[in-house]
């Protein structure tokens, strides 16, 4: 009786405020949890992760020594990868990082190769930023990814300890210049002989996880490795 009743009042909690799909709108059904199934099978994977020569690897190349890099959706403007995004960074929906890290994970461990990752470590947000949102939205993507790999994350490893004033319209080699002193890495015993993936939400011109490698390689990992939400094509 009280199974019933709580269904109910669920179904009727669900006709005054439906949840609805981050990506297109459309109201949830009780079977779909953070995005619709239509979405799920129409957003834009970029299946990166079959291929160690993907372009986003690629984009990397000459500038940091990297294991592996992907990244799970193609980001292009007025898309359903923008809305997805929008609503995880900017509409205090986490649980969208969440989802989408275990969408990654599931694709790492069917990878061109096996990933063997020892810690995962979300690029950070300067203290004072992640207070205003409430939230780092990369650690949600870097615990979805850790819950199907089972690799602990560390979020007080790497930290930004300068705050910079948005890069979005500035070219690769002046973000990255900007960003290069803007990272520390306060425990370097733990990743130094470790495979580390590195994991940010959206990658455009890789400045931030370029900044991100560089620091944490003057400690000597074993490798380190990327994934992404989404590449900016």
């Amino acid at each position: 009786m009280l199974l019933n009743f709580q269904s109910l009042l669920q179904d009727f909690t669900s006709l005054l405020y439906p949840q609805l799909c981050p990506a297109c709108g459309t109201s949830l059904k009780k079977t779909e949890k953070e995005i619709c199934l239509q979405c799920e099978f129409q957003l834009p994977y970029t299946d990166f992760h079959r291929y160690k020569d993907n372009p986003l690897a690629k984009q990397f190349w000459g500038r940091v020594p990297l294991h592996s890099a992907m990244a799970l959706l193609y980001f292009t403007k007025e898309s359903r990868t923008q809305n997805l995004m929008h609503q995880l960074k900017y509409k205090n929906q986490p649980e969208i990082g969440f989802y989408l890290g275990q969408m990654i994970g599931e694709r790492l461990l069917t990878g061109h190769t096996p990933l063997t990752i020892d810690y995962i470590i979300p690029v950070p947000l300067h203290q004072k930023r992640q207070r205003a949102r409430g939230y780092n939205q990369s650690e949600y993507i870097a615990n979805g990814i850790g819950a199907v790999l089972k690799a602990p994350v560390l979020t007080k490893v790497l930290i930004k300890h300068k705050e910079t004033k948005s890069q979005t319209k500035n070219e690769r080699f002046k973000r990255f210049e900007n960003l290069e002193q803007v990272f520390k890495v306060l425990q370097p015993t733990l990743i130094t002989a470790k495979h580390i993936l590195l994991v940010d939400d959206i990658i455009t011109t890789g400045a931030t996880l370029e900044a991100c490698a560089t620091t944490l390689n003057q400690h000597k990992p074993a490798k380190i490795s990327l994934a992404a939400a989404a590449f900016t094509k």
